[in-house]
């Protein structure tokens, strides 16, 4: 039995994010940010329940709208008269490991090849069409699946071009993505195509929490029962859907507020103009939910805090935000040709009073302080806490903690690095040691893995991979998915004769089939192993180093690799970082990095070993590369030598920190033991000229 709607706890602003969505699919999805246990799956799959019924053609398998039916539908051309089902609106969840021809459909080259029969199977997008398509953890699928989705989400239609093979069908769809940020982020460009966010958090209110617990302890105890008491609050939802969705063309959107969507989105520097197009549509589809048949300024407002947060510009290691009273100056500045009646954000206009089902103002059973809700978590499953019973890592929101939104106004607008010279008022840090400031990043020489890799795409070290320039051929090891057409007609050309071939025809049996090898790039595991020791802060170095690592960092964001930090100073090294895909914890914990004391490096390499070494059981296709930032100094922690030995095979860069006209050479032997290409910190233009020689 699906989770309510109405019945989850609070989550204000991303209950109403996706009611908008549902009443005007053009304001193109919503992107859930949070940490896990938010019940980000379970007001999704809630919401699927919420949607109006369609009407589709029988056997269309690309659900057909019977009063305009796709004209290039594959399973086409629909004939008047055909016969019509109506079925409730789909929820398609797309897995983290699907593939791209589960994601847009394929052809049966197989088929197509031996018995000449052209068979196309519909994927997940065609599935989605008309209903709800749910990418759960969005930001650990892979860059061109979420370039394909993305696509279709705005054109509204999936375009399949393969093997001479052109399908085009219908691909409309209500987009929900969540991600948890700890995990990494996507990439700007993509960010910027979900057209509505929302920062979730779980609530720190305990009798909040413990409302979240009464409720989900009741479904778990009796979902059928439970749901039942939430019936009037789910139908009324549903009906202020509908009621919206049939006023959504006759509200008008006055001049005076497009250009005030217009100053507020140049006013925050956001790149191009998709942000006022989202925010139109989005505050048009609040006015029509409000029942209001003109658009006012509190419905720019609403969208605006919707739709810009994730869209300003900043740095790469900078959290979406919003500077609320910046929004609030400008709106106030430019609502002055409006009258006090359209201002007034309780005039619900001609269609009557807000439904009691919406999400700005329910109340539901047993709700004594009339907090609209219920014990998130349920998610559709078996209430293991897994998307799929499982109980893995991703169905972690199901754990039954409540959520709400997390203020905009508590992000800072804009993390400002700091700048060279805050290194000499360094402030106090952990452990006694002092913090050094972090300057502006810069471009770094592209450091590589050697060899041929088989990891996860990516941009840094060359792969075998599903995209990319095609390098040889090969039998197909499961079903056949790129096709290398001129090793499959050389396979095949000598058994003509005996095959009894007389005609002009090539015949082509399974065994002939090849299948492109194909060479792109991959992301690796990007250890980072940093001195913080005295020896390194005593020349007032560290903001250099950390300013290098953190242009290093970036190098690996834009490059789609994981990242880990380990540190040493005093007497022992610490993973203040385990790998993972969010290089902006890795920039946090950097900039928060103590300095002083004695130098373990032996310790730092040791654990760096053992972190490598537990890696390499997790993910065993993603190659690691060691760089290793030190003036190779060795004042406590063991042998080096011993301990550089365990790192035997890794590729591996040291970056030399030692300055001054007397130098040891000290990071030198440390790169001979290591096998490792020595950088010099004051000289990383040599390595770029390296690799431009190297080709």
């Amino acid at each position: 039995m699906t989770y309510p709607f109405s019945a989850v706890v609070g989550l204000d602003d991303l209950k109403l994010a996706l009611v908008l969505n549902a009443v005007s699919p053009r304001v193109g999805g919503v992107l859930v940010r949070g940490e896990k246990g938010t019940a980000k799956s379970t007001i999704v799959r809630a919401l699927a329940a919420q949607l109006p019924a369609v009407d589709v053609l029988a056997g269309c398998r690309f659900a057909c709208d019977p009063l305009l039916p796709d004209p290039q539908c594959p399973d086409g051309p629909h004939e008047p008269g055909e016969q019509v089902v109506t079925r409730s609106a789909s929820l398609v969840e797309l897995p983290v490991g699907a593939s791209e021809d589960r994601l847009v459909g394929s052809l049966d080259l197989e088929r197509a090849l031996t018995e000449g029969v052209k068979a196309f199977e519909p994927g997940l997008l065609a599935a989605a069409h008309r209903g709800v398509l749910y990418v759960d953890e969005v930001n650990l699928l892979h860059d061109h699946l979420v370039d394909l989705l993305l696509d279709a989400a705005a054109l509204g239609t999936c375009y399949v071009e393969r093997e001479a093979v052109s399908v085009r069908h219908a691909a409309r769809f209500l987009l929900v993505g969540t991600m948890n940020p700890e995990e990494g982020e996507l990439r700007p460009q993509l960010l910027d195509r979900f057209g509505l966010t929302v920062e979730v958090r779980a609530s720190r209110d305990p009798a909040e929490r413990a409302e979240v617990v009464r409720r989900r302890m009741a479904h778990d105890a009796d979902p059928d029962g439970f749901a039942a008491g939430w019936t009037a609050q789910e139908a009324a939802l549903a009906e202020g859907i509908a009621a919206a969705r049939e006023r959504l063309a006759s509200v008008e959107l006055p001049d005076a507020r497009l250009r005030q969507i217009a100053e507020v989105c140049a006013a925050f520097e956001v790149d191009g103009l998709r942000a006022d197009l989202v925010t139109a549509h989005a505050a048009v589809a609040h006015a029509a939910w409000r029942g209001s048949p003109v658009v006012t300024t509190e419905d720019v407002r609403v969208a605006a805090r919707l739709s810009l947060p994730h869209r300003r510009r900043r740095d790469p290691f900078d959290a979406p935000g919003l500077d609320e009273q910046l929004l609030e100056d400008l709106l106030d500045r430019t609502s002055g040709d409006e009258s006090p009646d359209d201002e007034n954000p309780d005039d619900d206009g001609p269609g009557g009073s807000r439904p009691s089902g919406d999400p700005d103002g329910a109340d539901g059973p047993d709700d004594p302080g009339g907090a609209e809700g219920s014990a998130e978590g349920s998610d559709g499953s078996d209430g293991s806490g897994g998307r799929d019973g499982s109980g893995d890592r991703r169905g972690a929101d199901a754990a039954g903690s409540g959520g709400e939104e997390a203020p905009s106004r508590d992000r800072p607008s804009r993390d400002r690095t700091s700048r060279p010279e805050a290194s000499q008022e360094a402030a106090s840090g952990e452990g006694g040691g002092e913090v050094a400031g972090v300057a502006a990043p810069y471009r770094v020489p592209w450091l590589k893995v050697p060899g041929l890799g088989d990891g996860a795409s990516g941009r840094r070290s060359r792969a075998r991979t599903p995209h990319g320039r095609t390098t040889g051929a090969r039998a197909p090891e499961g079903p056949l998915r790129s096709l290398h057409l001129t090793a499959t007609i050389a396979a095949a050309a000598p058994y003509q004769r005996e095959r009894g071939r007389t005609g002009p025809g090539l015949l082509v049996r399974g065994e002939d089939l090849r299948e492109a090898v194909k060479e792109g790039r991959e992301g690796n595991l990007v250890l980072f192993v940093v001195d913080a020791s005295g020896s390194m802060a005593a020349r007032r170095r560290m903001t250099t180093v950390k300013t290098a690592v953190m242009s290093l960092l970036l190098d690996a964001y834009q490059r789609r690799d994981k990242v880990g930090l380990v540190t040493f100073r005093g007497a022992a090294a610490e993973v203040a970082l385990p790998p993972t895909s969010s290089v902006e914890a890795g920039a946090a914990r950097l900039r928060a990095l103590p300095t002083g004391g004695r130098t373990p490096l032996a310790a730092g390499l040791a654990r760096a070993a053992e972190v490598l070494r537990v890696e390499r059981l997790r993910d065993p296709d993603r190659r690691p590369l060691l760089v290793v930032v030190t003036d190779g100094r060795a004042t406590s922690g063991g042998d080096v030598g011993r301990a550089a030995a365990l790192l035997t095979g890794t590729a591996a860069v040291v970056v030399d920190c030692e300055s001054g006209p007397v130098r040891l050479g000290l990071a030198g032997r440390l790169a001979t033991r290591l096998r490792a290409h020595l950088v010099p910190l004051d000289g990383m233009d040599d390595l770029i000229r390296d690799y431009r020689k190297a080709g």
